[in-house]
């Protein structure tokens, strides 16, 4: 499946690269940069973090909490699975160096967009497949990425990857940030974490830093 799906996403990125890239929004103080933004929910946000931490034109990213209905979440009520909020990653980006239709090709290829509710031994709604979109026009890539990749039929299964508009990001605690970095050698992070990574790193070596 690996190699199909290199090929669709080669066709896919010709054929969504006549699109317009999104006007800058935001600005990173401390690069200087005109920075934009996606928020990708793709199971565990400590594998989200890790893998778009290695991608170049990626200057943070910051696990946390989207989509539900709970105001200031903790992650032990996010685990509960009754916030309605999915774990994600709030990448910021340089679109000059990374375009958001390369980002969701790295974000469809490193986790499976076809289980609902789970990914891997990780069961429960916040750990949805999901693509928060922040403005119209990432809305429109993903939805025909998503597309072209059901009538493509890369994956044995339908893809079950929400795709709804941004509302608010709630940035998880401290101990999360650079989950992965800080333990490599925990349990989850060496047989569940290492392996994405590594797989991704194979994949898109020429977008990594």
């Amino acid at each position: 499946m690996n190699n199909r799906y290199l090929i669709v996403v080669f066709l896919l990125a010709i054929n969504l690269s006549c699109n317009s890239q999104t006007k800058t929004n935001t600005m990173d103080n401390d690069n200087k940069k005109n920075l934009e933004t996606a928020t990708f929910g793709a199971g565990c946000f400590w594998c989200v973090e890790a893998i778009f931490q290695d991608v170049k034109g990626v200057y943070s990213v910051k696990p946390g909490y989207s989509g539900g209905h709970v105001k200031n979440p903790s992650y032990k009520e996010v685990c509960t699975g009754t916030t309605g909020h999915a774990e994600v990653a709030q990448i910021k980006y340089d679109p000059s160096e990374v375009s958001f239709d390369k980002l969701l090709e790295i974000f469809w290829y490193t986790h499976d967009p076809t289980t609902l509710n789970k990914q891997g031994g990780d069961v429960g709604t916040q750990y949805r497949s999901a693509i928060f979109y922040h403005n119209d026009e990432q809305k429109n890539k993903a939805v025909a990425y998503k597309a072209k990749l059901e009538e493509l039929k890369v994956y044995p299964d339908p893809i079950v990857t929400e795709i709804t508009a941004f509302d608010v990001f709630y940035e998880a605690e401290d101990y999360h940030n650079d989950y992965y970095t800080n333990n490599q050698e925990q349990g989850y992070c060496k047989m569940v974490i290492k392996p994405k990574i590594e797989k991704f790193k194979k994949a898109f070596e020429k977008e990594l830093k």
